[in-house]
């Protein structure tokens, strides 16, 4: 019983949120559209909600809903035809799979990655892997971030300033 209450502890410390908020600020940065710095890289998410904690949390770029009422084999194809196999701008993964880390989200997370890699895409999944570590006894899924939103923002904007936008 000690050892899970250190591990609680340890979860939700100081230090695993400012972890999680540095992942974050990385896939911000990559997220963020071209003329500002990054490389426009989209985020697929399962839902709405999930879009909604993102540009709470001031993801700019283009982000992908996985609940569209579209199958799975006709999402894969326009996200494939839309942004290909890794991205054009800095080389790297052409998507980043940010799925919940609650039982659906995990199986809907393994079938698309292995659908995707099938067709030789490259998928950025650290963000995720990151975030399952840290903040998982506070929030299962991408949308329970929005109770984290007040800390993790400041963090988030001191490792990846936003980019002065004059209209």
């Amino acid at each position: 019983m000690a050892s899970r209450f250190t591990r609680r502890n340890r979860i939700t410390s100081p230090a695993s949120i400012f972890n999680s908020a540095r992942a974050l600020a990385q896939a911000r940065f990559r997220n963020r559209h071209p003329a500002n710095g990054g490389s426009g890289c989209p985020v697929i998410v399962e839902g709405r909600r999930d879009m909604e904690t993102l540009r709470s949390l001031g993801f700019e770029g283009p982000i992908e809903v996985v609940n569209r009422g579209w199958g799975q084999s006709r999402l894969i194809a326009y996200l494939h035809d839309s942004y290909g196999r890794k991205n054009p701008v800095d080389g790297g993964p052409a998507l980043m799979l940010m799925m919940d880390w609650d039982r659906t989200g995990i199986r809907l997370h393994q079938n698309l990655l292995g659908r995707m890699r099938s067709l030789d895409m490259l998928i950025d999944e650290s963000t995720r892997k990151t975030l399952m570590r840290t903040v998982a006894l506070k929030a299962s899924t991408i949308e329970g971030l929005k109770n984290l939103v007040d800390d993790l923002v400041p963090l988030i904007n001191s490792e990846d300033p936003p980019p002065d936008i004059v209209f």
